[in-house]
């Protein structure tokens, strides 16, 4: 039996900083990593890049073997994991071989999420999570005349411009009654849609698929108002959940993802996740959230490695705060915080509709900044999430910062964070 004194099982954002903070603590351990994807490490951010062809597969990776070979890590892929039993400290692999560990980070990200449609078992159908699943896309979206792309969220927002870019006729099919509900408010998301149709895809917000049936070119998709459309090309882009099955038996406390603490412990001993298979806390709510996000799966993974190596210097989790940035057709669109307004705090906004820029900032009680959007506005939303998680009072800069956020914002991290 392999013996190791970390395991890290994924490959993504999470557990390369893992690996980093780990070697920043204990240069001798023995770190193990096994994934299920057959490549070196990539972001899924990426995938969009690869589909559109802007990138290759050769360029996208993270780290190269040498990274590996410098900090003495065994990478091992197109392993996945396929069971754990903490007492025993021992994971399973899907080819039935055992590694003992000392310390284990589950990082093993997420997966599609494949809605239970009436027929969808006999169609056709793609799905964008792995590079392999991006090289596929890109090689049917050649082909495509009529494209239909199920989900509004950013995967399936940037997929649908890249077809529309091919030459596709596209029709994007989302249930809520906006494009992009999870990321952007009302009004960025009417200019996000505004966009969409300017370029010829057809929208259909507030309806669901019903069923599902192959048709001379691929498939026909029944709404739930009675339309039906033909697809020669069907995207499924509902959205991504961890999968868990591995854990059955093990004892690890689950619900939507792998519950952790603010050290990303799991419930059992010598065991923590990060990234996106850990529902760890929300900063506004203080409660278990899952928040699949680069920024927050860098930071949880950095926290689980120092903590698996006994760093001192580990600082708590401070919550996950959503960020998402997205680029589409020329524009792009920032969402950092929360879009609710905290009671007896304000919203402020400002709409230029002939420049097509738009802000909206959340301010609490207290002139603390607590969630800013903006399409076609520039500032950075790193410094915005740290301004939010630091609680900065903005109170005697507020108007100027609502003037001018990227040089306020970088103001403010210069003089607060040395």
């Amino acid at each position: 039996m392999h013996t190791t004194d970390y395991l890290i099982a994924g490959s993504s954002h999470a557990a390369l900083e893992a690996i980093n903070a780990i070697r920043m603590h204990d240069g001798e351990g023995s770190i193990t990593v096994v994934t299920r994807d057959p490549h070196r490490p990539y972001s899924p951010t990426v995938l969009p890049y690869v589909v559109s062809g802007r990138s290759t597969p050769e360029r996208v990776y993270l780290r190269d073997d040498a990274f590996f070979t410098l900090n003495k890590v065994d990478y091992r892929s197109g392993c996945a994991l396929a069971g754990l039993d903490p007492a025993a400290h021992q994971a399973r692999l899907a080819d039935g071989s055992t590694i003992a560990y000392r310390k284990l980070l589950l990082a093993t990200g997420a997966s599609p999420v494949v809605p239970p449609i009436p027929g969808i078992d006999r169609v056709d159908y793609h799905v964008l999570r792995t590079l392999d699943d991006a090289t596929r896309l890109r090689a049917a979206m050649a082909g495509s005349k009529n494209a239909v792309v199920l989900g509004a969220g950013l995967v399936g927002m940037h997929a649908a411009e890249n077809l529309v870019k091919a030459g596709a006729s596209v029709t994007i099919v989302e249930m809520s009654k906006q494009l992009t509900s999870g990321y952007f408010d009302e009004v960025a998301a009417g200019m996000i849609e505004q966009a969409f149709l300017g370029n010829g895809a057809k929208i259909r917000t507030g309806h669901r698929v019903v069923g599902l049936e192959p048709g001379p070119d691929g498939a026909t998709l029944q709404l739930d108002n009675g339309d039906t459309i033909p697809a020669d090309l069907l995207l499924v882009a509902v959205g991504v959940r961890p999968e868990l099955g591995y854990l059955d038996g093990s004892g690890v406390a689950t619900e939507r993802g792998i519950l952790v603490d603010d050290s990303m412990r799991t419930s059992v001993e010598d065991v923590w996740a990060a990234g996106d298979c850990a529902q760890a806390r929300g900063f506004f709510t203080g409660t278990p959230v899952m928040n699949a996000i680069l920024p927050d799966a860098t930071v949880q993974g950095r926290i689980a490695g120092m903590a698996m190596a006994g760093d001192p210097g580990v600082k708590p989790y401070p919550g996950g705060v959503p960020l998402n940035t997205y680029h589409f057709f020329g524009r792009h669109a920032i969402s950092v915080g929360s879009a609710a307004v905290p009671e007896g705090g304000r919203a402020q906004v400002r709409f230029d509709a002939a420049s097509g820029r738009y802000l909206r900032a959340v301010f609490d009680r207290d002139e603390r900044l607590t969630g800013i959007f903006g399409v076609n506005e520039f500032f950075d939303a790193g410094v915005m999430a740290q301004l939010i998680v630091r609680r900065t009072d903005l109170g005697p800069l507020r108007e100027r910062f609502f003037a001018q956020p990227l040089a306020t914002g970088r103001e403010l991290m210069s003089q607060l964070w040395r």
